[in-house]
Parts: C-alpha cells; sequence; structure tokens
C-alpha cells in the first residue's frame, strides 16, 4: 500500500479569515425543518418531531467546487441549509447551555439522489444511498461565534443559473438550533468536529450537468458549487 495513504487528512472544512481547518467527525442532517418544505413532500409538520440521518464525512465538499452528477440517479436535487459546526463536545445537552458547544455557522447544500430517496420510503428502507455520494454535502467556509454571534434571523437562499429557487428566512425553521442540539445530544455523545446540517426551506428542485448553483445565507456568507 501507497505510504502517501498514510499521511491522508481527514474531512476538514475551511474556517473563514483563518489558515486553521475545521476536521469534521460525523455529519448529522435534520429532516423536514421548514414547514413549507414538510408540506411540499406530503408531511405534516405539524405532528413530527424532528428526526435525523447521517452523511459520512467525506462527502464533504469546498465552495466553488464541480461535483460530478452522481450515478443511478435521474432526480438530483438541492437543498440549502444552515450548518453549525459543533466546537465542544456533550450529550443531553440543556437547550439553554447549548450554544456554548457551537463553534460557528456555515452554509451547506444538500445534494439528494431524490429518486432513490422516495424508493427508499416506500419500502421503509434506509435513506443512505440518496443521500450520501461523493460530493453530496457542499459546505461554504465557516465563520466563528466569536465573529459573528448565533443568527437566528436572516435570508437563506439558492439560485441555479441565476434562478432563484428557495427563498426563506431561518427564523421559520420549525426546531431552532438549540432545540436541535439539545434533542439530537440525546441521542448521540456530540463531538468536536461535528456538523448539523439544519434543514431546508421550500423549493428544492432538480439540477443537471452543466448547473451553477449559488446560495448564501444572510450574516453568515455565500456558496457556489457547480454540477459536472
Amino acid at each position: 500500500m501507497n505510504e502517501y495513504f498514510f499521511k491522508l487528512a481527514h474531512a476538514f472544512v475551511n474556517v473563514a479569515g483563518s489558515d486553521r481547518r475545521f476536521p469534521v467527525h460525523r455529519i448529522y442532517c435534520v429532516g423536514r425543518n421548514y414547514a413549507a418544505h414538510a408540506r411540499e413532500i406530503g408531511a405534516d409538520p405539524d405532528c413530527e418531531p424532528p428526526f435525523y440521518f447521517m452523511k459520512p464525512a467525506d462527502v464533504i465538499a469546498k465552495s466553488g467546487a464541480t461535483i460530478p452528477y452522481p450515478p443511478r440517479t435521474k432526480k438530483l436535487h438541492h437543498e440549502i441549509e444552515l450548518v453549525v459546526a459543533i466546537g465542544k463536545p456533550g450529550k443531553d445537552i440543556e437547550r439553554s447551555r447549548a450554544q456554548e458547544h457551537i463553534f460557528g455557522y456555515a452554509v451547506g447544500i444538500d445534494l439528494t439522489r431524490r429518486d432513490l430517496q422516495e424508493v427508499a420510503k416506500e419500502e421503509r428502507r434506509p435513506w443512505d444511498s440518496g443521500k450520501s455520494f461523493e460530493g453530496a454535502a457542499p459546505i461554504s467556509a465557516i465563520r466563528r461565534v466569536d465573529e459573528i454571534g448565533h443568527p437566528s434571523v436572516g435570508r437563506i437562499w439558492l439560485a441555479v443559473n441565476g434562478d432563484i429557487r428557495q427563498d426563506g428566512d431561518i427564523k421559520d425553521m420549525i426546531w431552532n438550533v438549540p432545540e436541535t442540539i439539545a434533542e439530537l445530544s440525546t441521542l448521540f455523545t456530540l463531538a468536536s468536529g461535528d456538523l448539523i446540517y439544519t434543514g431546508t426551506p421550500a423549493g428544492v428542485g432538480a439540477v443537471n450537468p452543466g448547473d451553477k448553483l449559488t446560495g448564501g445565507i444572510y450574516g453568515i456568507g455565500e456558496i457556489r458549487i457547480e454540477i459536472g
């Protein structure tokens, strides 16, 4: 085995304004965390508690990357999301102290093979093949809490080839960031290096090879990728 293999770094995310990199431990994603999005996919946001799924750390992709169109899908969808970077480990975290565990925030895109996810739902199987593939979790550089505080209000948007597809506000999350961290920490011991993709507003849709995606969250940053 090539010696280079043993020197490979784990997945990292850049930290804005710094030469430091944030090593990624796990990626947690919150499902259906905006009411309008829940309704557009046929769910009832008023009767469902939060639920979570995971992506492997090595599907991270930096802003500016070209993401290969994944195999065995004809329905690749975009989902713009606020991402929370955990800097302090903990379990059974109190909601009132959840923000103490946050290192910073970023803009992410949860890319989804929607047709594979829909089949998995119908057959009551795991979503892994729909949510996890090379480049499935693009992310901007992380902005540190000591720089931007804890944004709870702000426009979140995504455009494809310049046309706005998603346009919402992070204040419309059903479960806000402290609530999400508190609940998630009852299921898993959160570790430094964890990322939480907090859900997407309405307007998700298909993308095709050659499409250019741009998006952002007010006060946090912007992201851009191209589908290869």
